[in-house]
This record gives structure tokens, sequence and C-alpha cells, in this order.
């Protein structure tokens, strides 16, 4: 190879697929925080207080997966709790207020949570916004709605089938809609380890610009990823309205920082390209071991933000710093 053909590869930019997003780190983390705990608080290993820790993250889990597709190319979803409670507030208006039939209300909640991150995804790739300010833009107008319509009222009277599909515990151990998020972990982990449309993602994140020239619709890319995180805010507003057995506008208020905070946690990079599936679920498993191990031994509920935030500033930092290295 001659030197002239070197020099422009090393000045072409390159972009390097990662599927583990850094799982180990975060992995030992959470076996040392159940150690921890399991010590401090005597009924904190045990099979029952496991199934209330995955009934209590379901909702942040589902955030989360969709959370983790939208970093993975490089962006940032802020209106993932405004979406989840506009939806469920669409989907009980039409069913409490319109008469419309359950089925079909929830099907139109799920398509106006997929439309709100079509019109995120379009804001960032044709109006050429920050998703930052693309999202927080929707962030603001889904909460407004899901206010203006509703007058700001609870929605309630679910259907009884509805409601216990968060309390009806198939096999004594788990929920249907616990079972549901599990299921969405193992399919978003497939879709990204084998499908090309998956480790595209990786591409875009890691150099959009490669990515394009390697022949990668980005901009299509991208409308889809935001408009499937919509879907599955939306998704996880039922999940919560089936928990709660009610919806109200404010519902989902800071979700999306729990959401980020878990996929970062998980090894995920801000700057894209670096994620994972496996790494995200870790990272909503610490933050439910946190929540519950904490309120065992009798901390405030404050400092379990004070070690979320710290954790997370070192997630970030430790990412840096090896971005630094290469």
């Amino acid at each position: 190879m001659s030197a002239q053909a070197e020099n422009s590869d090393r000045a072409r930019p390159r972009f390097k697929i990662d599927l583990t997003g850094g799982v180990w780190g975060p992995l030992i983390g959470l076996l040392v925080l159940i150690a921890f705990f399991s010590i401090r608080a005597p009924h904190f290993f045990t099979v029952q207080n496991a199934i209330i820790i995955f009934d209590q993250v379901t909702v942040y889990g589902i955030l989360a997966i969709g959370m983790t597709l939208v970093i993975i190319t490089g962006g940032i979803d802020l209106s993932v709790g405004s979406v989840l409670a506009f939806s469920a507030m669409t989907t009980g208006w039409l069913f409490s207020t319109i008469g419309l039939p359950f089925v079909p209300a929830l099907l139109v909640g799920i398509l106006a949570g997929a439309a709100c991150g079509l019109v995120s995804g379009l804001l960032i790739t044709q109006a050429r916004l920050p998703p930052f300010i693309a999202t927080l833009a929707m962030m603001t107008v889904a909460r407004g709605l899901a206010n203006k319509y509703t007058d700001g009222n609870v929605v309630s009277g679910w259907p009884d089938a509805f409601n216990t599909l968060n309390t009806y515990r198939h096999f004594g151990l788990i929920t249907a809609t616990t079972a549901f998020f599990l299921l969405l972990v193992v399919l978003t982990w497939a879709f990204l380890k084998y499908r090309p449309a998956g480790r595209n993602l990786y591409a875009i994140g890691g150099n959009p610009e490669v990515a394009r020239l390697a022949g990668i619709s980005v901009k299509l890319q991208i409308v889809v990823v935001y408009a499937v995180a919509g879907a599955l805010s939306a998704i996880a507003g039922m999940a919560n309205a089936a928990r709660l057995q009610t919806s109200q506008p404010y519902d989902g208020l800071g979700y999306e920082l729990t959401a980020i905070a878990a996929v970062v946690i998980g090894g995920a990079s801000l700057s894209g390209g670096v994620g994972s599936i496996g790494g995200t679920l870790i990272g909503i498993l610490i933050i439910g071991v946190l929540n519950s191990g904490l309120s065992q031994i009798g901390a405030q509920t404050y400092d379990k933000d004070v070690i979320i935030g710290i954790m997370i500033a070192a997630a970030v930092a430790f990412d840096t710093l090896i971005r630094r290295r290469r």
C-alpha cells in the first residue's frame, strides 16, 4: 500500500460498532449493590422483593428501551415522560368521554405517542433542530395537550381486564406488564444484534456522514427511531395507567431523566454509537435496587437522587476518558 493511500485511510472518518455497550462494569456495580443491601436489610434478598423491584421498574424500563435506541443514534429524547401522559390521557379521554371502545382507544393512544415521536424526528432531520431543542419543545406541547382536552382532570374507570394486567401474577410471579417489558428487552436485543437496521443505528451514532456514504438512509432511520420511542412511551403510559388504575396530565414527570440515567449507567455513550439493551436492563435494575434498598435501610428519598446523580456523572466521565484514550 502506498504512503498516500495509508494517509488517506488514516484521515478517513471511522465508526466502531459496539454491541456490548460496556455491560460488565454496570453488572459488577449491580452485584455489589445487591450484596450490600442483602447484608444491611434482612428482607432485601428475597424472591418477593425481586418481584416488587421488577414491577416498580417496568414503566421506566419500557421508556428506557426507546431511549436506548435514540441515544445509540447520538440523540436524546426529553419528551418521553410527557408523551407517556399525553398518550394515556388520549386513551382515557376517548374511552370515558367520547365513548370509543377500549381497544380502539388504546390503539389511538399508542398512535398518538408514535406521532409525537415522528414530529420530533422530523424537526431534527428536516428543520435541523438539535435533538435537545426538538424534544424539549415536544415535551412542553405534549404536556399542554394532555391538560387541554381533559381540563386537567384525572381519568379513571379503566376496564377491569386492563387493571389486572399489573395486578394478576401469572404462575404467582410475574404480571402481564412485566412480562411484556422483558419480551421487549429480548426483541430489541435481537434487533440490535442480528438485524442490519439495528446495526445501522450504531453506524449513525458513530459517524452519521460515514453512515450516509455507506448507503444508510440516516434521516429516515432517525425519524423511525424517534417514532418508535414515542410509541414505547405510549405503551409505558398504558402500563402506568394499569398500575395506578388512573391517569392524570402530570403522570411521568421526571421519568425522562430516569430513563436517560438507566441508559447512561448501563454503559451507553451520550455521544452515540455505543450502548446495549442488556446494559440498559442492568441500569434500570440498579435504579430499582437503589430505590428498594435505600427504602429498606431507612435512607431518605432524596439520597437516591444524590447517588444516581453521582453515578451518571461518573459514567459520563468514564466514557469521556475512554474516548480520549482511543
